[in-house]
């Protein structure tokens, strides 16, 4: 990282040397995980509209490739068809894959798959190489049955999510295991596009010629250990997918990277599982046991914030394992580095991300050369948060741990060279965290841009300035009927985005209400404080004294999370319009439930059936 790293506070104009081509993995079926609790969803941060956000930095960082391509080779651009049109001209560019229901839209810089996969839960091996038990899947099958029930259990006023699982960090719908097995399907067919790039061609293998790929996918996945589920994650999604890698294309070292705000103590923990089982293995063939297949070791690497989810509480496990170090002792091999505030760009890339976050890809490359060096049966993931972004929620990032959005573009580039140089290039980048509409977007905009820049391309960092996102989003409103708001012109980077975005994006056809028919009775777990003003009592629910003068973000023990943090000043691409967004992130009084106010309904009536109209 540290040779890639900009020397400047103005990153974001070397786009490196790496060759190959980008595959960006979407999965419709995620839309169908989705609270059902209650009808009011105005407050819940992990939601299916998070994939609507993501698909709009997508299709804005590949549009804005595409010219830079065009410009930089001498073509011409590509003209412009705003109008009714749009939707029809980007579908007839689909071509039908070799997987049934699938499809792809093949750009300059990237392929778009939109991918219809999905693996059971009870029955793959992959899955049950990460989340079975010996005695029974005891875990999968609970969690089938807690789904199927959720509409039932809610309507009769109880929680669908288990007693003594966190209620706040939880839910599932009867949707929910379509998500999950969709999420899970595409990862791992990213793992088949991805090797498949760098090994001959088989009857049962698709050739796109993509050693990288983006997977655009929820519910997220690196909170979730063997058979325990929190954080809004029920399965490890990136585990799951290095264990398919390992079963099925005999990749035996894995480098996971995690970029989320918040420490993967569900991966951390299945990697240390896998890593011991390997080690044991290894020792008693060293004492004479018969030589078998090679184990699976993994290197997890986490730059995370440790004041935070799951570390907020100040819990000793949880500190302790967020702080770990450890390389080569026992099989492990484990690096967790804390993210620190700064005071100016210009010192976050000359001394935090040159220095302490440079060890993460250090790190990473020391594993594998103490493991037999560059060879065929390695393969890297980026647990892809964008939480940590600058344009988060505060109150997700309250404690200042956070980076500039250029972040996420040099790590991809720093992540594809070392992918480049140690896996022949195979890099999977998988979504976790990221709440905020504009933390999304400008952060998926940045890393595609990262993962997919060719070398001609001239990157500018203005591409996810604050002035251009507020143009983006503008331009990107939802509008009535689920699609983008239509105005008279554009910028040719901004049409071309929109025409992306609308062949991609199935966001409309999300639910957007929920059929339950009462809510679960009140939690006595804190939610949060009301504003000055409130009586003591009512910051929390059921009269439980709040325990913090901040609202509490994500998963803690001891509160409700899965809500919209309190101070939320970002303005939401999914639901209103970003006319009024202004660069400050102040909470507004509105944003406290306690203090909204009903709207003003006016009806306006005819003439009374027994009063003739006058003439």
């Amino acid at each position: 990282m540290a040779s890639e790293s900009p020397s400047s506070d103005a990153p974001g104009v070397d786009p490196g040397t790496v060759a190959g081509r980008t595959a960006v993995f979407l999965q419709k079926a995620c839309l169908q995980h989705h609270f059902i609790r209650s009808r009011d969803t105005s407050n819940i941060v992990e939601r299916p509209e998070r994939l609507r956000a993501v698909h709009v930095g997508l299709a804005a960082g590949l549009a804005r490739l595409e010219l830079a391509n065009a410009d930089a080779l001498g073509f011409p651009r590509r003209e412009a068809t705003p109008g009714p049109d749009d939707l029809a001209k980007a579908m007839g560019q689909l071509e039908i894959s070799s997987h049934a229901s699938s499809s792809k839209v093949s750009l300059d810089s990237a392929i778009l798959v939109n991918n219809a996969a999905a693996v059971n839960i009870l029955s793959s091996p992959a899955v049950k190489f990460v989340h079975g038990d010996i005695d029974g899947d005891v875990y999968l099958e609970n969690l089938h049955k807690w789904a199927r029930e959720s509409h039932e259990k809610i309507s009769r006023g109880e929680s669908e999510i288990p007693e003594g699982y966190p209620q706040g960090d939880l839910y599932l719908c009867p949707g929910s295991i379509d998500a999950i097995q969709g999420a899970l399907g595409t990862v791992c067919e990213a793992v088949d596009t991805v090797v498949a790039s760098t090994r001959p061609p088989t009857a049962t293998t698709e050739e796109l010629g993509c050693s990288r790929a983006f997977v655009a996918v929820r519910p997220p996945g690196h909170h979730c250990s063997e058979d325990t589920p929190s954080g809004f994650c029920f399965v490890n999604n990136v585990v799951v997918g290095a264990a398919h890698a390992h079963l099925n294309h005999g990749i035996n070292r894995v480098v996971i990277l995690d970029i989320d705000l918040h420490h993967g103590n569900g991966t951390q923990s299945l990697a240390w599982q896998i890593n011991e089982e390997t080690y044991r293995k290894t020792l008693e063939q060293a004492a004479g046991a018969p030589t078998g297949k090679p184990g699976l070791q993994i290197y997890y690497g986490s730059v995370h914030d440790v004041l935070s989810y799951p570390c907020e509480d100040g819990k000793p496990e949880l500190v302790q394992a967020a702080s770990v170090s450890i390389h080569g002792p026992h099989g492990q091999h484990i690096e967790n580095i804390h993210l620190k505030p700064y005071e100016s760009d210009t010192q976050f890339w000359s001394e935090l991300y040159a220095g302490p976050y440079s060890r993460l890809l250090e790190l990473a490359g020391r594993f594998i050369d103490t493991t037999g060096g560059p060879r065929d049966d390695t393969l890297v993931f980026i647990s892809c948060g964008f939480d940590a972004s600058e344009h988060e929620y505060p109150s997700m990032s309250r404690h200042q741990r956070h980076v500039p959005t250029s972040f996420y573009y040099h790590f991809a580039r720093d992540a594809r060279a070392f992918a480049d140089r140690v896996a022949r290039g195979r890099l999977i980048s998988v979504l976790e965290g990221g709440y905020s509409d504009r933390a999304l977007t400008s952060g998926a905009m940045a890393h595609v841009v990262g993962l997919a820049a060719s070398d001609e391309a001239k990157v500018d960092k203005s591409w996810w300035s604050l002035d251009r996102l507020v143009e983006l989003e503008k331009a990107t409103k939802m509008r009535r009927g689920g699609r983008p708001s239509q105005t008279n012109s554009h910028a040719p980077w901004l049409e071309r985005t929109l025409e992306i975005f609308n062949s991609i994006d199935t966001s409309s056809s999300a639910p957007r209400k929920s059929s339950a028919k009462a809510p679960i009775p009140p939690s006595t777990r804190t939610l949060r404080e009301r504003k000055h003003g409130a009586s003591a009592e009512s910051g929390s629910l059921s009269g439980a004294k709040p325990k913090s003068t901040e609202s509490r973000a994500r998963g803690a023990s001891s509160t409700i999370s899965a809500v919209k943090p309190e101070n939320s000043g970002t303005e939401s691409i999914s639901t209103i319009s970003s006319a009024s967004s202004v660069p400050s992130l102040a909470s507004r009084p509105e944003d406290d439930p306690a203090q909204k106010k009903l709207p003003r309904i006016i009806l306006k009536l005819g003439p009374r059936p027994d009063i003739p109209s006058k003439i």
